[in-house]
């Protein structure tokens, strides 16, 4: 087959260009279809996405969870084999993953190289890859390359980021983020089949409004909520259906007194309070003007962050699942950048009876 002068991928290609014209999605279809049968849903897709071609099965099967809670942590204040040990610390105490965002310091996507090579099951991805720091063919290739190097244990977590880190960190002018969005999408779409064939990373998006959200379940395989209600994930679940994944974050603060649990806790929304991506979400979830201020209300501070002891903290991460999320990445929110987690990660592991 290698030696052919007329590759699957080549001929599926011409297959798909005649018979479907040059839409992206309709593209990747087509050449599925040569390339080993339909994996088209033929009864049961969600309604409002009929141009998906990922089965529940694949759902289901893509990604190997070891449990059904993570870890979701910033590690880019870490040296990279100071990290590795923590992940492998993670990895040990029985959860099941670990996301880590982008924020401007680290490459996440060798971040995430690192961790698949120092652990044997855990689960990595990215909360989120920022789509405007590279080309959509790098995020898909590289997203290939993880899954097929070790498959079911990569996830690739996609957000169009916020204003301010875009125009003054990257330099790139920020509109209309759900069109950048679904035209980053299409473009990783038409990535040729034959680059790592063997690998597909399960897609999830940044997802916050119900077009994002819609968006997801449409050219990808689901949500990452992030900085929500579990109320929040079950409206999620409400516009996804039930063949998508959604991995919700849920930020928690354990240890030390109410007061300095509540310090963390609006600490961690300072600067997210000043976004407009969401404060408009919180708003849609029920808060107002009153809860928008810097650092957010108390009452805002207590509905997105769990506080109390490592047992109350582990009730916030099921809740979202009880409201319909696959996976929940807990965050636990420490004094600086640079605190161990691992006293706080063995507290909530054993709450949790992982």
């Amino acid at each position: 087959m290698h030696g052919s002068t007329r590759t699957p991928g080549r001929y599926a290609t011409s297959l798909a260009r005649k018979v479907r014209g040059t839409d992206p999605v309709a593209l990747r279809r087509a050449t599925r279809t040569a390339e080993g049968g339909s994996r088209e849903r033929t009864g049961d897709d969600h309604p409002t996405h009929p141009r998906r071609s990922r089965t529940m099965t694949e759902k289901r099967v893509g990604v190997e969870f070891p449990s059904k809670v993570g870890i979701w942590w910033n590690s880019e204040a870490w040296p990279i084999r100071e990290a590795q040990n923590v992940a492998r610390d993670i990895e040990a105490l029985g959860f099941g993953s670990l996301f880590m965002p982008e924020g401007g310091g680290k490459d996440v996507l060798v971040e995430s190289a690192a961790f698949l090579a120092a652990t044997d099951r855990l689960v990595v991805g990215t909360g989120i890859a920022n789509i405007h720091v590279r080309l959509p063919m790098a995020a898909e290739t590289a997203g290939r390359t993880l899954s097929a190097l070790h498959p079911g244990r990569f996830v690739l977590g996609l957000g169009v980021s916020h204003a301010p880190f875009v125009e003054q960190l990257v330099g790139n002018p920020y509109s209309k983020p759900l069109t950048t969005m679904r035209t980053y999408l299409e473009r990783m779409d038409e990535v040729p089949a034959e680059l790592e064939s063997d690998g597909r990373a399960l897609r999830l998006l940044a997802a916050l409004g119900p077009k994002m959200i819609e968006l997801s379940g449409e050219l990808a395989d689901g949500a990452h909520p992030y900085r929500v209600t579990p109320e929040q994930t079950r409206n999620t679940r409400s516009l996804l259906g039930p063949d998508r994944w959604i991995v919700s974050e849920q930020a928690v603060a354990i240890g030390g007194d109410e007061a300095d649990q509540l310090r963390r806790a609006h600490e961690h929304l300072r600067l997210a309070s000043s976004l407009p991506n969401y404060r408009n979400s919180w708003l849609r979830q029920g808060f107002d003007e009153s809860d928008l201020v810097p650092g957010g209300s108390d009452r805002l501070a207590r509905a997105l962050v769990g506080m109390g002891s490592a047992e109350q903290a582990a009730e916030s991460a099921t809740a979202h699942l009880n409201a319909g999320a696959d996976h929940v990445a807990v965050q636990l929110l420490l004094d600086t950048p640079t605190t161990d987690p691992r006293p706080a990660l063995r507290a909530l592991a054993s709450a949790l009876k992982l």
